[in-house]
């Protein structure tokens, strides 16, 4: 079975090494200072205080490596339609697409079911270049959780978490769900696979729409703005509108948004990633994150205007950042 991971960088890079680890048969598409460090000293990986190197294959070229059996994407969201084109040379007839990406799907509505079966999201697939360049039929759906970050090039230290949630966009569970799911056990990793993956989607989504972007507003960690009584309203009231938007599409959420919201303060001082790529000069995620809730807003006839107040907010603010 050969996987490659498109996007080696904090993620792609920890779910690579746990993989090589074991002898499984992936590769990685890089770039940069970091793919320099992979291809000359291989893929280290600090974990629990343990340091380990494994060599990898390396490259920038999808074209170097072939059709493979799964393709795992562990990009930033904005940053895959600009490289259909590029992993294209990786998918076959028969290649998976696994979307490792946060936010809402471009796929969201494949195999959704009822009125809005089939429907494209602007936000997040303008001009539709994913949806018509991997085709949705091809994409298995993940949600990612674990926490980690490139401590220099080629080394890549894991914070926290392990859990790769898979699920087909149709609910039922397929049989390159599974086997990819043993891959990933194997690896040392938690991968189920679940019938309503679009409900673990909006409930990772529900705090990243709201912390994400006051975060990167008032530069506070996630300690501080959830318990700071005006941010932590600011919050409340986004989470509440995308819970609106996201049960008339037939979300269920496990949990009520205080406690969700007691479980950003409970990470303490971290800086979300947005406020990460803030001070660093980096595109945000805002289309994924917020944009798309925005757009299905409007589809289900939610008016959310704090999301819309807070979207309107951080675009302003990422037009009046210099980029790296």
């Amino acid at each position: 079975m050969r996987i490659c991971i498109f996007g080696a960088g904090a993620i792609g890079g920890y779910l690579g090494a746990k993989l090589a680890a074991v002898g499984a048969d992936v590769s990685l598409v890089a770039r940069g200072p970091h793919l320099a460090a992979l291809q000359r000293d291989g893929l280290t990986l600090i974990e629990e205080g343990h340091e380990s190197t494994t060599k990898v294959r390396a490259t920038d070229s999808a074209s170097d490596l072939g059709p493979q059996d799964y393709v795992i994407l562990t990009l930033k969201a904005h940053s895959v339609p600009p490289v259909v084109d590029h992993i294209l040379p990786l998918l076959g007839p028969q290649s998976t697409l696994v979307s490792g990406v946060n936010g809402i799907p471009w796929w969201y509505f494949h195999r959704h079911g009822g009125q809005f079966e089939g429907k494209h999201l602007v936000t997040v697939d303008p001009g539709n270049r994913q949806w018509d360049g991997f085709h949705p039929d091809r994409v298995l759906g993940c949600v990612v959780y674990p926490a980690a970050e490139v401590e220099r090039p080629g080394v890549i230290r894991h914070v926290e978490g392990n859990r790769f949630s898979l699920g087909e966009p149709s609910g039922e569970v397929s049989e390159r769900a599974t086997t990819l799911s043993r891959a990933l056990t194997t690896a040392g990793l938690k991968a189920p696979v679940r019938p309503r993956l679009r409900d673990e989607i909006w409930v990772k989504l529900w705090g990243n729409l709201s912390f994400n972007p006051i975060s990167a507003l008032t530069c506070s960690t996630l300690d501080v703005l959830c318990t700071d009584p005006g941010t932590r309203s600011v919050a409340r009231a986004m989470m509440l509108e995308a819970q609106e938007i996201a049960e008339r599409l037939g979300i269920k959420f496990p949990i009520d948004v205080d406690r969700r919201i007691e479980g950003g303060a409970a990470v303490g001082a971290h800086k979300t990633s947005m406020l990460q790529d803030l001070e660093a000069g980096r595109p945000m995620e805002i289309d994924a994150l917020i944009g798309s809730v925005a757009e299905l807003g409007e589809l289900v006839g939610v008016e959310a205007p704090t999301i819309r107040t807070v979207l309107a907010l951080i675009r302003l603010r990422a037009g009046a950042t210099p980029r790296a």
